[in-house]
């Protein structure tokens, strides 16, 4: 992006015209110093301590300490029981009472002092979740000062939505309904990179408050790694803007997004990607796959869900240079796609690892076996909700792939008795989904009472399974998770007795 031109023009960024960047109204008003204020207590000490946040740093997120837009009022009471009073209407007087007056003071000021120190509230910080956290850094400048410490707020992603990004400017308070925000300001995002985080999801921006918020946050184009883009009307022009002012960007979520086009896909992605998710876009189809294959490289997850792939695109996995990084591959809901597309993926993804074909309704079992039969290094494989294939495809499982660690068949409706045979059989399958597979009956589950590695087993909405066949399942001794949601034989007896042999597993009624 070319620099903005600071003369109080209208700025032009890669074919965007904005008004340039807003500005920051520094300082933190609505501050109010903290008081500490001793009662006549002598054993009692009240500290009132006000908020130093400002009510301007708003947003939506999972946990972010500046997000609430009013000043909080917390009131913390010390009373060491050790040096209570006697109360009564008598008069004490003497040197005992004077000590015990001195010794109460000296243990309240002593407390005060630990709850600002700032190593021990560093340990202490770390037994309360992140929400709480959020809270904490109002109580006062201590506290918010250990508290933005970026080892906190590790792995949280905050959500800011396009409303919390700008405030209304002192000459005009009123909010405009068309979303114009030429007479408001960007928010400070200061308070965020204070936390480092180096993680965004954006819901409902467009265009210029993708550069709006590349210019206002510190760490947006050195520092952010992953962003995601939620229902906004980004378009191509934006999202080359993003790809090339984010230099350490390497995760990119899009979803909902149906303002891009698969040119700007050729135009904006860049090798350095890492990570892509392209969900519910409108406008990715086969060609958007080609784009991805050629230009990133160092791609290791991609997951899509295009309903306009076909076969073609699938292609596109097998040509060179392709993905050979890639580990991880969702296709979703790809309802064009064929036994002959599945095909094209055992042939291009040497290294992938786990592999989702989840919805596509048109693959079949030999499209199973052809994927399965060039890719040895497979731990995990979703084929839920696709109603086509049968025990068949289990077998060609057990066979091919017995170090698989994780299956899901969620919807395979044509599984049998016979089929849960097959899969008993692989010694390494610690994680099996079975929801609504509606042939599955006692009998099959007995195969399932031999494998002593699974750990994780769903048998929810299986409508053929009775009580005495469910509490055989007390001989997996070793399982952490049971789901047991709408099966009809998953009784009221049955819970205890199966809380009593499995202990140590988490029964999901």
């Amino acid at each position: 992006m070319a620099q903005a031109e600071r003369t109080g023009g209208p700025v032009i960024r890669n074919g965007l015209v904005c008004n340039g960047p807003a500005s920051i109204t520094k300082g933190t008003p609505g501050t109010r110093p903290r008081q500490h204020v001793i009662s006549s207590t002598p054993s009692t000490a009240t500290i009132s301590l006000v908020s130093p946040l400002s009510s301007s740093s708003t947003s939506s997120s999972h946990a972010t300490p500046s997000s609430t837009s009013s000043q909080a009022h917390i009131l913390t009471t010390i009373s060491p029981s050790s040096t209570q009073p006697p109360v009564g209407p008598r008069t004490l007087s003497g040197p005992s009472v004077c000590t015990s007056t001195s010794s109460a003071a000296s243990s309240s000021t002593a407390q005060c002092e630990l709850l600002l120190n700032e190593k021990f509230l560093t340990r202490l910080f770390w037994y309360f979740y992140s929400g709480e956290r959020r809270g904490l850094a109002q109580v006062c400048h201590v506290w918010c000062q250990v508290l933005y410490q970026p080892c906190f707020w590790e792995g949280i992603t905050p959500v800011l939505h396009c409303s919390e990004l700008y405030r209304c400017s002192p000459n005009n308070l009123t909010v405009p309904l068309d979303g114009n925000h030429s007479d408001k300001q960007f928010v400070s995002l200061n308070n965020f990179s204070r936390c480092g985080f180096d993680s965004f999801c954006l819901v409902g921006v467009s265009d210029l408050d993708i550069c709006e918020f590349i210019d206002n946050y510190p760490l947006a184009k050195r520092g952010l790694r992953s962003l995601s883009l939620k229902r906004s009307t980004i378009t191509d022009a934006g999202l080359e803007v993003l790809l090339e002012q984010m230099q350490d960007l390497v995760r990119l979520e899009l979803s909902g997004c149906n303002d891009f086009t698969e040119a700007g896909l050729w135009s904006g992605l860049n090798g350095r990607l890492e990570a892509l998710s392209l969900s519910d876009c409108i406008n990715v189809a086969d060609d958007a796959i080609a784009a991805i294959t050629h230009l990133l490289p160092r791609l290791s997850e991609l997951s899509l869900q295009a309903y306009h792939v076909t076969d073609a695109g699938l292609a596109c996995f097998s040509s060179r240079p392709g993905l050979p990084a890639l580990r991880l591959l969702q296709l979703h809901s790809c309802w064009e796609v064929t036994d002959r597309g599945a095909a094209s993926l055992s042939r291009g993804l040497p290294v992938l690892r786990t592999l989702s074909l989840s919805g596509c309704s048109k693959l079949t079992d030999e499209g199973v076996e052809a994927v399965v039969s060039g890719m040895r290094n497979l731990r995990s494989l979703d084929l839920s909700w696709c109603p086509q294939l049968s025990d068949i495809t289990l077998e060609a499982l057990a066979c091919e792939l017995p170090g698989l660690q994780e299956i899901v068949l969620d919807r395979c409706v044509r599984i049998t008795d016979t089929g849960l045979g097959y899969l008993s059989t692989m010694p390494s399958l610690r994680a099996l989904y079975l929801r609504w597979c509606c042939q599955v009956q006692d009998f099959g589950l007995q195969h399932l009472y031999s494998m002593r590695n699974l750990r994780v087993l769903s048998l929810a909405g299986c409508p053929l399974l009775s009580t005495a066949g469910l509490s055989g399942l007390v001989q997996l001794r070793d399982l952490e998770e049971l789901e047991l949601t709408n099966c009809p034989g998953a009784t009221p007896d049955l819970f205890p007795y199966l809380a009593r042999y499995l202990p140590h597993c988490l029964i999901i009624e």
